[in-house]
């Protein structure tokens, strides 16, 4: 809090400024990874269906990859 340099000054602002949000966010131990990898997937997910004719095969792909359902495949056991 007494320092002078002007970076801790700024970082110990931001501290009060979102102390609440900061403390909750350790004991629920949530954070924003899961939503940025969920992201980054249908980011994947995007190019790989790029040269499809309709949205509906991104949909499928993404919600086949993400959507937690793992239907059975011919031959694999």
């Amino acid at each position: 809090r007494r320092s002078r340099i002007p970076s801790f000054v700024k970082l110990q602002r931001s501290i009060v400024k979102h102390r609440a949000a900061i403390l909750a966010s350790i004991e629920h131990g949530l954070s924003n990874g899961r939503i940025e990898s969920m992201n980054t997937k249908i980011r994947l997910i995007t190019r790989i269906a790029f040269g499809f004719k309709s949205p509906d095969a991104l949909i499928a792909l993404a919600m086949l990859s993400l959507g937690g359902h793992k239907p059975v495949l011919p031959g694999r056991d």
